[in-house]
């Protein structure tokens, strides 16, 4: 555990604030009402990112997911065009609201004098696009994401980027997420860490834990804080 407040902190967005519901309602329409293959959906596409790392071979987030879609629909034998799986995915993530709990939770930070910055794996536009949709542009200091680096999270190489950005060392930044795969790479560059324990998110047996961990953002500010 950190015995001091961070400087800055880094938030993932997509789960961590913004609730995916739409999405998954969107993919399961495109799956002909298969709603059991959602969370097949998320893994492919978290798995595929990962491929993409391994073999030098990026792609925008956007088209992992879409591609991520068709081979779970090829898979379960639904017939579904690429212009489908586009539409399914690009017209959602776009236009999704925060958790009830977040701009609460980013009003403490703010007003803590804490600089808050995103860092995700979407894209330059997909982020400014999400945040001023969900009306939250004005809590942040700095979006980052992974499209000038061309590699995904938890790649460490993108928290370590993440900080030379920021001017900041590790030891003074911290992330903080609804992932555990996400955390767990923050915690092995030396930053200090955030769970929010999102409906059906668990943080992995074999890394180091989140030093804090909350149902929700306000609960894990009052935490961080000293509330």
């Amino acid at each position: 555990m950190h015995s001091t407040l961070p400087s800055v902190i880094f938030f993932d967005v997509n789960e961590t604030l913004l609730d995916l519901g739409n999405v998954a309602k969107s993919v399961t329409v495109a799956l002909k009402g298969r709603d059991d293959l959602v969370a097949s959906w998320f893994t492919t596409m978290f798995h595929y990112s990962l491929v993409t790392n391994a073999i030098n071979d990026y792609h925008h987030f956007g088209e992992i997911g879409i591609a991520a879609l068709q081979l779970v629909a090829k898979q379960n034998d639904i017939f579904l065009t690429k212009e489908e799986a586009t539409l399914a995915i690009k017209t959602p993530f776009r236009d999704l609201q925060p958790h009830l709990d977040v701009i609460a939770g980013l009003k403490k930070f703010k007003d803590s004098g804490i600089k808050l910055v995103t860092l995700t794996n979407s894209s330059d536009a997909g982020i400014a696009s999400q945040l001023k949709n969900a009306k939250l542009t004005e809590y942040f200091d700095g979006a980052l994401t992974v499209q000038e680096l061309q590699i995904f999270k938890p790649d460490l190489r993108v928290y370590e980027w993440a900080l030379k950005q920021m001017n900041v060392e590790a030891g003074d930044a911290m992330l903080i997420a609804a992932h555990g795969w996400d955390v767990a790479g923050a915690a092995k560059a030396g930053m200090q860490t955030g769970f929010i324990e999102r409906p059906g998110m668990f943080q992995f047996e074999l890394v180091e834990k989140a030093d804090y961990s909350a149902p929700d953002l306000l609960q894990l500010a009052n935490k961080i804080l000293g509330f």
